[in-house]
């Protein structure tokens, strides 16, 4: 049986609770881990990349010199891939680089980075946390409580609009809701801060 404590948004121990050892307590897969996380980056890749080949350069139309008699070599147009301002020769085209993976390799991979989180010390579940009006000084308050000054990833259950502006012009600090926790934001955040209500919404998804 897993467990972990509950803070407050003073950094004070309220309570304990049991947490899905299915979930947090299983062994990484190091393999799902490295797959995910090349997809994400992939996918994020826009692959608008281009170039102008032989058949899209402008001009060139006309044969520079006659074929034989000059001692020259052969040419047929000054736009041909060896012409400085010809065309380029197998250069990069708008591509998709977007890659797939199975929905159980993705759901091992997420339980793997939240395990890794919790079993590494890194992960920190507290009570509640909400603002009646946007302030970045109180967000910066509950974060320095939480010994968690650098890059933190604050996950809640639903999307507070308060919340995420509180942390938006803080250097490091990402804001997602359950729905919406991915394995990069996981494994590139130094401390994983998360909601008691946010961790009954994951393991109803992953469990």
């Amino acid at each position: 049986m897993a467990k972990i404590d509950v803070l407050n948004i003073e950094g004070n121990v309220v309570e304990q609770v049991v947490i899905a050892e299915n979930i947090f307590d299983i062994t990484p897969n190091q393999q799902a881990l490295y797959d995910a996380i090349i997809l994400q980056r992939a996918n994020t890749r826009q692959g608008t990349h281009k170039v102008k080949g032989r058949s899209e350069v402008r001009g060139g139309g006309a044969k520079p010199w006659r074929q034989k008699g000059t001692g020259r070599a052969r040419q047929g147009t000054i736009r041909a891939p060896q012409w400085k301002g010809g065309g380029v020769v197998f250069g990069p085209t708008p591509r998709s680089y977007a890659l797939k993976m199975n929905k159980k390799v993705r759901k091992l991979a997420l339980k793997s980075a939240l395990a890794e989180k919790f079993q590494n010390g890194e992960m920190v579940v507290i009570d509640q946390i909400n603002f009646e009006m946007p302030k970045t000084k109180d967000m910066l308050t509950i974060m320095q409580n939480l010994n968690a000054p650098r890059k933190p990833l604050l996950v809640t259950a639903e999307y507070d609009e308060n919340v995420f502006l509180s942390g938006r012009n803080i250097n490091g600090l990402i804001n997602l809701d359950a729905t919406s926790i991915n394995v990069l934001d996981i494994t590139n955040a130094h401390k994983l801060i998360i909601t008691k209500d946010a961790i009954t919404k994951i393991e109803e998804v992953l469990g």
